[in-house]
């Protein structure tokens, strides 16, 4: 699914306008976003958490040529699906 596709599915199923829908889920990751990045994590109850995580510097392989490189720190941010939403899947 696009983010097209998901504005369009938001809009109908919330019955709003396609442009409302946007601002919407526009607004819904710009606030995910800048709580991650202040290092808090956003748990939505029901569906999942979003979770920063600190990643230390080391040592990667370029699996393309065998190479060794080093890997910077980095902060990246880790999906945990909730358990209403693993239950809808299964």
């Amino acid at each position: 699914m696009t983010k097209a596709e998901l504005v369009a599915a938001m809009a109908e199923k919330a019955k709003l306008n396609k442009t409302q829908a946007k601002e919407a889920l526009d607004a819904f990751v710009d606030c995910v976003a800048a709580t991650v990045k202040a290092g808090a994590e956003v748990r939505i109850i029901g569906f999942g958490s979003f979770v920063p995580v600190e990643r230390h510097a080391g040592v990667a392989r370029n699996p393309r040529t065998g190479e060794q490189v080093q890997r910077r720190a980095s902060r990246t941010v880790r999906f945990k699906v909730g358990e209403g939403f693993k239950g809808a899947l299964n």
